[in-house]
């Protein structure tokens, strides 16, 4: 007859102290690790304004990234504790802070106006340049999350699969000035400014700033992850990098984009162009789920899961 095979315990034996010590440490680990499971995600892209058009409107997932509480560029609030804005606006490791709640450059209500600290910062790793620029975004992860409010809410990021048309209306918000001047003192202007643009084809708005380029015909200006958006004659300008191309698609306003560079602000001729959110999507929903594990996380991670799907040693 042949030998029967000993068999593994399923009983109380295998659920004794140290296989539970093993769980618990498991669970600690998986903690320890970033895993976190988001039920707190905020509605959306669903302003609440006036049935009055004619009264200002207020964007509320407008920010103001501030430098020593002076403005450097604009932002919009994706999440309680996320901004983006563009990763141009970045100098160095400065402690910057944002500013939200308010149509104001210099708000004086204190009770709906809210300031945050950043922080931590992430740069898109394929950011490049000063002038013509590529991966020019940034996220900005608040110290504390924001306190919802009307005048505080954020706008929802596209799907990377979402294609906005050409001609798609939609509105870019900033404190630039909106119109040029040669007077240093007058470069932004104390209420937020907004301007109806419209969707420009990529190759377009290429040939547009290609006319007034050295750069060799065969290297495009305006690459695949830009967008470009003008409304022929009221573009906004320096002072408003960063800010939201925001364009409102089935009921909900999507953040399409956000201001990366232009030529000669507030010219017709002179489209606004945009790092396409869409192609940044996934990367920044990455950061803000904590993204992958680090190198010696991963390694440490790898070595206690071995150690801890051991077989039991001893009696």
């Amino acid at each position: 007859m042949a030998a029967a095979l000993p068999r593994r315990s399923a009983g109380p034996a295998a659920s004794g102290p140290w296989s539970l010590s093993r769980r618990l440490l498991l669970l600690l680990l998986l903690l320890h690790s970033g895993y976190k499971e988001n039920t707190s995600t905020p509605v959306c892209g669903k302003p609440w304004w006036s049935g009055d058009l004619d009264v200002i409107r207020h964007w509320p997932w407008e920010v103001s990234l501030r430098l020593e509480n002076e403005h450097v560029c604009g932002g919009a609030l994706i999440d309680l504790d996320w901004v983006v804005t563009a990763a141009h606006c970045i100098q160095g490791t400065k402690e910057y802070s944002v500013i939200l709640g308010t149509n104001k450059l210099k708000p004086a209500d204190s009770l709906r106006v809210t300031m945050i600290p950043v922080k931590d910062i992430v740069m898109h790793p394929k950011f490049w340049g000063r002038t013509f620029i590529m991966g020019d975004v940034a996220l900005l992860q608040l110290h504390r999350p924001v306190a919802l409010s009307k005048y505080v809410q954020p706008i929802c990021l596209p799907e990377p699969s979402y294609n906005l048309k050409v001609g798609t209306q939609c509105w870019v918000t900033g404190w630039g000035q909106a119109k040029q001047r040669f007077s240093v003192n007058s470069t932004l202007t104390p209420e937020l400014q907004e301007a109806e643009v419209f969707i420009m084809d990529n190759k377009r708005c290429d040939q547009i700033y290609r006319k007034k380029s050295f750069i060799p015909h065969i290297v495009p200006l305006v690459l695949g992850d830009m967008i470009c958006a003008t409304n022929y004659g009221e573009n906004l300008c320096s002072g408003d990098s960063g800010g939201p191309l925001a364009c409102e698609v089935e009921g909900r306003w999507i953040l399409a984009g956000v201001l990366s560079w232009e030529k000669a602000c507030a010219k017709a001729e002179n489209p606004g162009v945009y790092a396409r959110i869409t192609k940044y999507s996934k990367w920044i929903k990455q950061q803000m789920n904590n993204g992958p594990l680090s190198c010696l996380q991963t390694s440490t991670w790898l070595l206690l899961l071995f150690w801890l799907l051991q077989p039991q040693m001893g009696p």
